[in-house]
């Protein structure tokens, strides 16, 4: 039996309030049940995957709930995803049914990868053929979900390669939203505002469930927009946001410590918040950021603590269920304050990659805990920075450089933005340090050079420094250092 499916619908207390409509519980319940009938009648079976492309809705969240009661395994993709993208993924998990809006029908047609998998509409406000379908069927019965099953594909960015669906199981998702309720305190006395996306880990995961099973009322924006924002800030008390959330609000003179008292907690992730921001929000409002760490393969590893500090350019402290160590690239542990590889173990870890055996195994390490190719360290007090991806580590001369570092001390003068480091290729040293700077004006190159040569070693700093308006990011709000690689050259 699936114990998240189980738990949401026995501690479902929340309101989802949206533009045009304040859902309760039971209008939320009646929801999931008809639009797994539905699901169910047309003829899906346990394992099925469900692909949804649809704009943020509260219909996201209906479907997911529906695929969790019967066992379906829930596929959300970006709408902003193009044709070659959507190719990929409908050839890759071949879904079973495809939900869509209805001016996609045709397009969507022309590249999904069997003429077996179904294709439904549902707009923003329920209308489409999907519901229509209800008009025609009966009660249907559909298999029970187990804790192992999987619930969800979600793929990973893909910086690397082809996007790879990470799967995840029930019992995966519950674990680590039951650790994240602890973590941060969350409770029915709260309302979230959520901004965030329905197709990623942090808007449906980590916001959706922690909220769905603490009945916490959620209203639900179809996007991050400030007007938005600050019309409903005086009257809740939760905000998860990423980075550029933050950089946005502060550049927003109606941030103000009046506007934030009802708040209880803004939560950032997905991507490193920048310390300059960090310090200018506890600042303005008087409300210190809590930052955490979690990756789409393993949900939340780290958060800083709710009670004890939160310290800037830290993701804090494993959460409970979590195990997370340091290592060296022969797997052997490292002691304090010593840069490696971080790996994570738990039952909040993914199950592997979506038809790819190969490679889930080699991101496990023998004892069971995933590499997660992300750099790191752990100070004596337990608490983990984030230095960078493995893969972002640059090896000049030899010798390694750790993009971060250089990173935050550009980032900390005050006429920079943000900064990224990236190394590109160079006939002499393998690979060149090279820095791209938003800068707020005129920032002479020497400057950025001196004040890095007073902090690092010559081989660390830049052999090239080029100013953008702004640096590409994800969805997310991670800088695609993939692009930059692509986009400049010391030549």
């Amino acid at each position: 039996m699936s114990h998240l499916y189980d738990e949401i619908m026995l501690n479902l207390q929340s309101k989802i309030i949206t533009k045009n409509y304040i859902y309760h519980p039971s209008e939320i319940k009646d929801m999931v049940k008809h639009t797994a009938n539905i699901l169910s009648s047309l003829g899906l079976k346990k394992g099925d995957r469900l692909a949804l492309r649809l704009s943020k809705s509260e219909y996201v969240i209906f479907f997911y709930l529906a695929c969790l009661k019967n066992g379906y395994i829930f596929l959300p993709l970006n709408p902003d995803y193009k044709n070659e993208e959507l190719s990929y993924f409908f050839e890759n998990a071949a879904p079973t049914i495809i939900i869509c809006e209805a001016d996609e029908v045709q397009n969507i047609s022309s590249i999904k990868a069997s003429e077996n998998c179904l294709i439904k509409t549902v707009d923003h406000y329920g209308k489409g053929s999907f519901y229509e379908t209800a008009k025609k069927t009966d009660m249907h019965q559909s298999e029970v979900a187990l804790d192992t099953d999987i619930a969800a594909i979600i793929y990973t960015s893909g910086t690397t390669g082809n996007p790879k669906g990470a799967m995840l199981s029930h019992q995966a998702l519950l674990s680590n939203a039951k650790a994240l309720i602890e973590c941060w305190h969350l409770s029915s006395q709260d309302i979230l505002l959520h901004a965030l996306p329905l197709f990623h880990v942090h808007g449906l995961f980590f916001a959706m469930n922690t909220s769905l099973l603490t009945g916490i009322d959620i209203i639900l924006l179809p996007k991050f927009d400030l007007d938005a924002f600050f019309t409903y800030l005086p009257s809740v008390t939760l905000f998860m946001g990423v980075p550029t959330h933050y950089t946005r609000l502060l550049n927003d003179p109606r941030l103000t410590e009046i506007n934030c008292k009802n708040m209880r907690l803004f939560v950032s992730g997905s991507a490193p918040l920048l310390p300059a921001a960090f310090s200018l929000f506890a600042e303005r409002t008087k409300h210190t950021i809590l930052e955490r760490y979690g990756m789409t393969e393993t949900g939340i590893n780290a958060s800083n603590p709710y009670h004890k500090e939160r310290k800037v350019g830290s993701v804090g402290l494993p959460i409970p269920g979590v195990e997370l160590r340091i290592v060296d690239d022969n797997d052997s542990p490292l002691s304090y304050d010593h840069i490696g590889n971080i790996q994570v173990k738990g039952m909040h870890l993914f199950s592997g990659y979506w038809q790819d055996e190969m490679k889930t195994k080699s991101e496990f390490t023998p004892d069971g805990y995933f590499k997660t190719g992300d750099l790191g360290m752990i100070d004596s007090n337990g608490y983990v920075s984030i230095i960078g991806r493995s893969k972002d580590m640059i090896i000049s001369g030899g010798l390694n450089v750790y993009p971060k570092e250089i990173e935050l001390t550009i980032d900390a003068m005050p006429e920079v933005v943000e900064s990224a480091v990236i190394g590109l290729p160079h006939p002499d040293l393998g690979e060149a340090v090279v820095a791209i700077v938003v800068s707020r004006g005129s920032l002479p190159t020497e400057q950025i050079l001196s004040t890095l040569k007073m902090h690092h070693a010559a081989y660390k700093c830049p052999k090239k420094i080029f100013f953008v308006d702004d640096l590409p990011k994800n969805t997310m709000g991670k800088v695609e250092k993939n692009k930059l690689r692509q986009q400049f050259h010391l030549s």
